[in-house]
C-alpha cells in the first residue's frame, strides 16, 4: 500500500511538472560564465523565478551557467545570430568591437553608486543601448557586476602611482593597460584561468580583480598585498536576440522587463567606496589588504585617467567624448 501511494505521489508530482513546463509557451535561455556562486549567477536565478511570474508562468528561462552552453566570446555571435535566445555579456568583454561602451572603464568616472543610478534610463545609456542593436543584440538589462576592484601583488602594496613602475601585472584590455603603462608598469596578456598560476609562480607580480573574486578565486594564497578601490564599475549586460524579442507579445516583453528591472535594481551598490567586509575576509585569510584613501584614489585618477581616456577617444573620436561629458554631468 505504502508503494503504490509513493508511486501515486510521484505520478500527481510528474503530471503537475509536466503540466507546468507545458504552461510556458516561450522558453528564453539564457548563457553566461559564472560559477552557481557569484552574485550575478544568483541574481539570474531569482531573474527566472520573475519573469515566470511576471509573465503568468508564458516564459520558461532556462539558465546556463559556468560557460556549459557558449563561452564568453561566443556570445556575441550566439545570440546575434539566433542560436541563442539570450546571455550575459560583460561591459569589458567587448574590446574593439563596441568601442564606446568602454566608456565604463575611464578611470573614476562613473565607479560611484550614484553616478552608476543616475546612469540608468539617462541619455548616455539609451545610446550604448542603440550601440548595442547596431551590433545585432537588444540590451534589457544594465545589471552591476562590481565596482570594487583591488590591484593584489608580491612585492609591496600598490598604492601610489609610483609603485606600479617596473610591476609586472596581467593586463585587462588596450585601453585600460594603457593607463597601467602611464605609471610604468608591464601588462601581460593572459585568460583569467591562467592567472593564479601565474602568480603562484611569479611569471606576474601583480593582478588586478574584483574583491569578491579575490577571496573567491583565494590570490591571498599567491598574493601578500592588496590595494582596494572602486576604480571603475563592470556591468554584467543581459542581451536578447532582437527577431525573438519583437516575436513576443507586448505584454510578455513588458513581464520580461519587469523581472530584468528586478535584477538591475537589486544589483546597485548602495555603499560608498569598497564594502569592508569584503577586505575583512582578505585580511583574516592572510593577504594584507586595504583601502585606498581619497588621496590616493586622486592621485591615481590623476596618473590614469588622461591616459585610458585618450585611448578611448582614438577609437570613438567626437562621439566618445560626447559620451564622457554627459556622464560627467549625471
Amino acid at each position: 500500500m505504502k508503494l503504490f501511494n509513493k508511486l501515486v505521489m510521484t505520478g500527481l508530482a510528474f503530471a503537475v511538472s509536466t503540466s507546468i513546463a507545458a504552461a510556458a509557451d516561450y522558453t528564453m535561455r539564457v548563457s553566461h560564465q559564472f560559477p552557481p556562486t557569484h552574485h550575478t549567477s544568483i541574481r539570474l536565478e531569482q531573474f527566472a523565478k520573475d519573469v515566470a511570474k511576471e509573465t503568468d508562468n508564458k516564459v520558461e528561462v532556462q539558465l546556463f551557467g559556468a560557460a556549459q552552453l557558449f563561452k564568453p566570446n561566443q556570445h556575441h555571435a550566439a545570440v546575434a545570430g539566433g542560436q541563442l535566445e539570450s546571455a550575459i555579456i560583460l561591459t569589458i568583454q567587448w574590446g574593439g568591437s563596441l568601442p564606446e561602451l568602454a566608456v565604463t572603464q575611464i578611470p573614476f568616472l562613473m565607479s560611484a553608486p550614484a553616478k552608476q543610478k543616475a546612469f540608468l534610463g539617462s541619455e548616455p545609456a539609451k545610446i550604448l543601448d542603440q550601440k548595442f542593436l547596431d551590433k545585432g543584440v537588444r540590451n534589457i538589462a544594465w545589471i552591476v557586476d562590481t565596482n570594487d576592484l583591488i590591484f593584489t601583488s608580491s612585492t609591496e602594496l600598490l598604492d601610489s602611482p609610483e609603485k606600479f613602475k617596473g610591476v609586472k601585472i596581467r593586463g585587462l584590455n588596450k585601453l585600460f593597460d594603457a593607463g597601467l603603462s602611464s605609471m610604468g608598469a608591464v601588462s601581460v596578456s593572459m585568460p583569467g584561468s591562467e592567472v593564479y598560476q601565474a602568480l603562484q609562480t611569479r611569471v606576474i607580480d601583480a593582478a588586478l580583480t574584483g574583491v569578491q573574486a579575490a577571496s573567491s578565486r583565494k590570490f591571498y594564497e599567491v598574493q601578500d598585498f592588496g590595494a582596494a578601490t572602486p576604480i571603475f564599475v563592470v556591468f554584467d549586460n543581459l542581451v536578447v536576440n532582437p527577431d525573438w524579442w519583437d516575436g513576443l507579445p507586448e505584454e510578455v516583453r513588458a513581464g520580461i522587463t519587469r523581472a530584468a528591472d528586478k535584477a538591475v535594481q537589486s544589483s546597485l551598490i548602495t555603499h560608498e567606496g569598497v564594502d569592508p567586509a569584503e577586505i575583512k575576509k582578505l585580511n583574516d585569510a592572510g593577504m594584507k589588504a586595504t583601502v585606498l584613501t581619497p588621496e590616493q584614489m586622486a592621485a591615481l585618477e590623476e596618473a590614469m585617467q588622461p591616459a585610458v581616456r585618450d585611448e578611448f577617444l582614438k577609437s570613438t573620436g567626437d562621439e566618445g567624448q560626447k559620451l564622457i561629458d554627459m556622464i560627467k554631468a549625471l
